[in-house]
């Protein structure tokens, strides 16, 4: 870590340079916080099964967990050190409980949960020793709040809330910060399901913006979400750690 705070494009990180992962970097969120991250002066390593158009991209199926922890050392021998890890990548498919196929979730969990929770294991020990490090995993409303057909994909949400608060715990004394930040609806290809965009179906139309269930009356973009989860990877935030910040327009503010 640099003596003297730094800044780099308008990021106070604290660091020369910083190493960043990025889970699902290749779009929608996680593309937009790539962006937002080599903005602010970070060297970037995407971990995708695609290509980002801006970062190098290690190609891995995070569903596999011997794949993540290679993609993991092979990240660290490209950028020297990674000080900022961020969990974005995500996977859903929508099925009530009673018809539940078991291999789909099964992958849902290893895409959204375990590989996250791997990939704190394997480079957060290193960001304890050098005395420095941000986490941040992307999560969802559904942590908290559920919808008929999601039982996977709130589980999976749900648990790496979990896992976001017990490794702030775990790893605070050390300067190293762990926090989530929480979407509602964004504008990503993740709207579309079945070559339908729910935030253009009636259901979303209706049920959500003329009915006020969303009270800013729009979906986020990626790059507002990508804000503030630049700001929990910065180092201008110094005691800010295990929380889960919800950024959904209001929806969740509402009964």
């Amino acid at each position: 870590m640099s003596e003297t705070t730094t800044r780099h494009g308008d990021t106070l990180t604290g660091l020369d340079y910083p190493g960043a992962v990025v889970t699902g970097g290749a779009n929608g969120i996680g593309a937009a916080i790539v962006t937002r991250l080599l903005a602010a002066g970070c060297r970037v390593v995407v971990l995708d099964v695609e290509d980002a158009q801006d970062a190098p991209t290690l190609r891995v199926d995070l569903a596999d967990p011997a794949a993540v922890i290679t993609a993991a050392g092979d990240a660290v021998a490209r950028l020297g050190r990674v000080d900022i890890l961020v969990n974005c990548a995500g996977v859903a498919t929508a099925a009530p409980v009673t018809e539940l196929d078991m291999a789909a979730y099964h992958r849902i969990l290893a895409v959204n949960l375990h590989a996250p929770v791997l990939l704190m294991r394997e480079l957060c020990g290193p960001m304890r020793t050098a005395g420095y490090g941000r986490v941040v995993n992307v999560t969802s409303v559904h942590g908290r709040l559920s919808e008929p057909g999601s039982v996977a994909y709130d589980v999976s949400k749900a648990g790496l809330e979990a896992a976001t608060r017990t490794a702030a715990i775990e790893l605070a004394s050390a300067g190293v910060l762990v926090n989530a930040i929480a979407p509602g609806f964004v504008a990503t290809r993740m709207s579309v399901v079945d070559g339908v965009n729910e935030l253009e179906s009636d259901w979303f139309t209706t049920g959500y913006l003329r009915g006020g269930r969303l009270p800013i009356g729009r979906a986020a973009t990626a790059a507002e979400i990508a804000e503030v989860a630049a700001w929990f990877a910065s180092g201008s935030n110094t005691y800010t750690t295990g929380q889960v910040i919800t950024v959904d327009g209001g929806l969740s503010a509402r009964f």
